[in-house]
C-alpha cells in the first residue's frame, strides 16, 4: 500500500463520530512507536513534519522512513507537512513525496491568507495532494509556531465559509481554545474549549473535516518523572481529555499531538539514564523511548481518538 492522502480518512471520520491522530515525527524510534500503535490497534495514521524537523533529519530520510512504515504496517498513512510557512516549502514537500500539506496563513491579513492557501491549493491538487489551511491563531510556543497570547484570536464562524469556498482546502484548522506546547494556561487557570464555536462552523460546513492543533493534553505522569529527574515543569498544564475526545464526536476529523510525545519520549530517557548511569549503548535508552511512544499513541486512539479498528 503506498502513502495516502487524507481525503478518504477524513470522510470516514466523519460519518463515524472519531478523529485521525496526527503525530509528529522527528526520528525513527518515533515514528517505529507511532506505527507499532498504530498496528496494534489497526487504526490509520497522520504522521507529521515540521520545517524543523525537516532541517533536523531531513526530508528524504523521514520520507523513506514513513515509506518503510507503510511497508512493514499496511496502514492507511498519510505524510503531512505540518505549518507550512510559505508556498515553496508547501511545493518542496509536494515534489517531495509528501501526500498532504498544511499552509499556515492564519498570521497574515485575511486576503492574503486567502490568496496564498488558494495558491497552495491549486498546486497541491493538480499533483493528488490534499490541504489544510488554518484561521484564527493559537497561541503557544511548539517548534516554529511562536504566538504570544495576545496574538492569539478565536476563528471568527463568519469567515468559514468563505474561506472554504474561496481557497478550495480540504480541512480547515480552527482556534477554540487549544494551545501549542506544554505551557498551554497559567496556573489555576481551567482549560476551556468555545464548543459553541465548534458548533458553529460545522454548521456553516457541514459534513467538513475540521482540525485542532496543540491538542497535547500534557499527562501528569511524564511531567512527574522529569521533575523527579532534575526537570523543571510544575506548570504544565495541557487540554482535558474529555474535551478532546468530545471535539472528535462532532466535526473534528484530526487531532494534533506532539508534546506529549516529547514528553513520554524524554521521561523515558531520562528514568534509564538515572537508574544507568554507566550506559551508553543509545539502543538502550531509546528502546524504552520507543516503548513510551508506543504507550502514549496507543493511549491515544483508545480514550481521545476513537479510531482503533478503523484502518
Amino acid at each position: 500500500m503506498p502513502l495516502v492522502n487524507t481525503k478518504e480518512m477524513f470522510k470516514a471520520a466523519y460519518e463515524g463520530g472519531y478523529a485521525i491522530g496526527a503525530f509528529n515525527v522527528n526520528n525513527m524510534e518515533i515514528i517505529q512507536g507511532i506505527v507499532e500503535a498504530g498496528k496494534k490497534l489497526n487504526a490509520p495514521l497522520i504522521l507529521r513534519v515540521s520545517k524543523g524537523a525537516r532541517a533536523y533529519a531531513n526530508h528524504t530520510y523521514l520520507v523513506k522512513l514513513v515509506e518503510a512504515a507503510v511497508e512493514e504496517t499496511g496502514l492507511p498513512i498519510a505524510l503531512h507537512l505540518d505549518h507550512g510557512p510559505d508556498f515553496e516549502t508547501c511545493k518542496s514537500c509536494i515534489d517531495g513525496g509528501f501526500t498532504s500539506v498544511m499552509i499556515d496563513g492564519s498570521h497574515l491579513p485575511y486576503e492574503e491568507n486567502v490568496a496564498l492557501t488558494k495558491k497552495v491549493v491549486d498546486y497541491a491538487h493538480a499533483h493528488g495532494v490534499t490541504v489544510e489551511g488554518e484561521l484564527g491563531q493559537l497561541a503557544g510556543v511548539e517548534d516554529d509556531v511562536n504566538v504570544s497570547a495576545e496574538d492569539a484570536s478565536y476563528t471568527n464562524p463568519d469567515q468559514v465559509y468563505d474561506f472554504v469556498t474561496r481557497t478550495g482546502v480540504d480541512s480547515l484548522a480552527i482556534a477554540i481554545g487549544t494551545s501549542h506546547g506544554a505551557y498551554k494556561f497559567k496556573p489555576g487557570q481551567k482549560p476551556q474549549l468555545r464548543f459553541d464555536i465548534l458548533e458553529e462552523v460545522s454548521q456553516k460546513l457541514p459534513g467538513f473535516p475540521i482540525v485542532l492543533h496543540g491538542a497535547s493534553s500534557v499527562v501528569p505522569e511524564f511531567v512527574e518523572i522529569i521533575n523527579n529527574y532534575g526537570g523543571e515543569m510544575p506548570d504544565a498544564i495541557g487540554i482535558p481529555e474529555e474535551m478532546l475526545r468530545q471535539s472528535a464526536q462532532m466535526a473534528v476529523c484530526k487531532i494534533n499531538i506532539d508534546s506529549d510525545l516529547r514528553l513520554a519520549m524524554t521521561a523515558a530517557i531520562r528514568k534509564y539514564m538515572a537508574e544507568n548511569p554507566s550506559h551508553f549503548d543509545p539502543r538502550q535508552y531509546l528502546k524504552p523511548a520507543r516503548e513510551a511512544i508506543q504507550g502514549m499513541v496507543e493511549h491515544k486512539i483508545n480514550t481521545v481518538l476513537g479510531c482503533g479498528g478503523k484502518a
